[in-house]
């Protein structure tokens, strides 16, 4: 300990708590700064470490760095789909995107960058990292709409909505985050169920899911209000019938 009473920035610690350190450091600031804005000097000053002890951990140097920060982030996000099978899905829909738009929120600039591509440090390693997390997505999707062998309508119906929700949500950052974030999850919920509805109609399988999904929404909960606002448009189409 210092004479002034405070402890040193450094401290020793087991190999897997540095490693986590410098990981969490560099997540954090890869979060608010492109992958290439960012510097082992810049890590180590962060952790309150030296270069070289930077790279006695991480040898691969900002790239092995930036894909385990990389693949730290994915596990989180893969996380945030994984929800009890239970109550209605746009319930449980609703709490996934809240933890998703709000990891968005929180890694703001290193989301945008993961995402939009032309990163000096993208390889095919970072890219599967991403697939990965959209893989992981589709398929707690899948197990929530209670099928284990999806048809191929399904699966492109999925897989394009979890696409659209990537690109809200850099939209979203484009736009200075608004509309608030609640709206927009809002609003990605109800793009899912209207996309059930209409594939449903063209689809027996999809038609038997979207009903036994819709059966288990409540009359006063997101899809009776999005019901009850969508007949009016509805109506008026009358004359196609």
């Amino acid at each position: 300990m210092s004479s002034s009473g405070t402890a040193p920035a450094y401290r020793r610690m087991t190999v897997e708590q540095r490693r986590a350190q410098l990981i969490t450091t560099a997540l954090g600031l890869f979060a608010h700064h492109p992958p290439e804005d960012i510097s082992l000097d810049g890590v180590a000053s962060a952790a309150g470490v030296s270069r070289p002890l930077v790279y006695r951990y991480f040898p691969g140097g900002k790239q092995q760095l930036y894909e385990e920060a990389l693949r730290s982030a994915a596990d989180r996000l893969e996380l945030c789909f994984s929800e009890p099978q239970s109550g209605p899905l746009t319930v449980r829909l609703s709490r996934a995107l809240d933890r998703y738009l709000a990891f968005v929120d929180e890694h703001d600039a290193g989301f945008m960058a993961l995402l939009q591509g032309g990163s000096v440090v993208e390889t095919s390693r970072t890219h599967a990292i991403v697939d990965e997390v959209r893989r992981t997505a589709a398929e707690e999707v899948f197990a929530h709409l209670g099928t284990e062998d999806p048809g191929e309508r399904l699966r492109t119906t999925v897989r394009t909505w979890i696409a659209a929700v990537e690109a809200a949500s850099l939209i979203w950052l484009d736009e200075g985050k608004r509309p608030p974030r609640e709206e927009l999850r809002e609003g990605m919920v109800e793009h899912f169920v209207a996309l059930l509805v209409i594939t449903g109609a063209r689809d027996d399988e999809m038609h038997r899911i979207t009903l036994r999904a819709l059966e288990m929404e409540e009359r006063e909960g997101p899809v009776g209000d999005l019901v009850r606002r969508a007949l009016p448009v509805v109506a008026h189409a009358g004359h196609l019938l």
